[in-house]
């Protein structure tokens, strides 16, 4: 019986773990229980306060799974409140598993903190290095997050770590800044650049995570499913056109939108656009030892039919 603690139980990918969790003594924490399973045991936690110190100490779990982040800020969310989840948040949840025995932390980064830089190499392994851009809040705070792990793995080696740096995920009923893309009339892309995406089916996240808090090996591992999908494959998938544009064009024009009001997006949108990460997941499948279920195409395709389009 391995004691768990999960943090962000509640988002989309925590629920589906809880679910599927069905050996071992689980404890659920968020700021709500919305969604968790019936029966789930689950205790309010606020992970940017004092909250991980008092529950990790009373609760003694053995393995953490760290959820909790600010993928997709909600409206009037600025960039100091992000910060507080995805950075001071992880620091108070490491800090508690150090000083309280904790065997193992399990953490969902993401392909972002590699950055969106032009000379990002194709495929992104495990082994090269976080950039995240300073511009791009989820992309920075991961950057930080990674750094602080590291530092933590030199100081406290007999803390097991698992990082899963986790593509764009897909499943029932995910809406985001991204699916938000998907659903315009027309799917904008740059010209010259392919601009493509890698998925990970909301189902096949999970169960790398139940595995990474029970019998899997200590690492750090991209996660992905097999294959990437470009602009034009996404269009062709949707039935949509595909407005190119180019990129000095767009930069000018968001320049000039976001100060109007007109776009949540400034310039630097371009790079997200131009230098999206792919990331390869040969280490998942042969040293973790999970193969996704789903394709990033068959992912998509989930998506699309579930989402009407």
């Amino acid at each position: 019986m391995t004691r768990i603690l999960v943090t962000g139980a509640a988002g989309m990918v925590g629920r589906v773990l809880i679910a599927g969790i069905d050996s071992g003594d689980v404890l659920a924490t968020d700021l709500r229980a919305d969604g968790l399973p019936a029966g789930a045991r689950f205790q309010r936690m606020d992970v940017t306060g004092d909250d991980p110190a008092r529950i990790i100490a009373a609760e003694q779990p053995e393995v953490i799974v760290h959820l909790a982040s600010i993928v997709t800020p909600p409206p009037g969310m600025g960039r100091e409140a992000a910060f507080a989840v995805d950075v001071t948040g992880t620091r108070n949840v490491l800090r508690a598993a150090q000083e309280h025995g904790v065997r193992r932390l399990v953490v969902t980064s993401s392909g972002a903190a590699y950055g969106y830089h032009a000379d990002t190499p194709v495929p992104l392994r495990e082994t090269d290095p976080c950039r995240g851009n300073p511009e791009f809040p989820y992309a920075d705070h991961k950057r930080q997050v990674e750094e602080m792990l590291a530092t933590a793995r030199r100081d406290t080696p007999e803390l097991e770590q698992v990082i899963l740096r986790v593509g764009t995920v897909l499943g029932a009923g995910t809406e985001n800044q991204i699916t938000a893309l998907f659903r315009k009339p027309r799917l904008l892309a740059l010209r010259g650049c392919d601009s493509p995406f890698v998925f990970i089916w909301t189902k096949d996240l999970a169960r790398i995570l139940h595995r990474a808090a029970t019998d899997g090996p200590a690492g750090i591992f991209n996660v992905a499913g097999d294959g990437a999908m470009t602009v034009d494959d996404l269009a062709r998938a949707l039935g949509k056109p595909v407005l190119r544009l180019p990129p000095a064009l767009l930069k000018a024009a968001l320049a000039v939108a976001r100060p109007l009001g007109l776009s949540r997006y400034g310039p630097e949108q371009v790079r997200f656009l131009q230098y999206r990460p792919v990331l390869a997941n040969d280490a998942l499948k042969e040293t973790f030892g999970y193969v996704p279920e789903l394709t990033s195409a068959q992912v998509f395709d989930l998506w699309r039919r579930e989402a009407g389009l």
